[in-house]
């Protein structure tokens, strides 16, 4: 998982009846784009995060995205 600042993440809620929620990356903390996360919410808070499997990163459309490669 590789996300920079500015990008969004969606965490798929885990159980029946948990909505999906969605933050923006304020800042990266690994190396290489990959987690930890601080996240803002849309109430405003912010957490330090390390998604797991149930969340997707949503590139923001202003920043060229690079070639996957195999």
């Amino acid at each position: 998982m590789e996300a920079h600042a500015g990008d969004r993440l969606l965490m798929h809620g885990r159980t029946v009846g948990q909505h999906d929620r969605v933050a923006e990356i304020v800042e990266v903390l690994g190396a290489g784009g990959t987690p930890p996360f601080r996240v803002r919410f849309e109430d405003g808070h912010e957490h330090l995060i390390s998604p797991g499997p149930d969340s997707v990163v949503q590139h923001t459309a202003d920043r060229k995205q690079a070639p996957e490669h195999p």
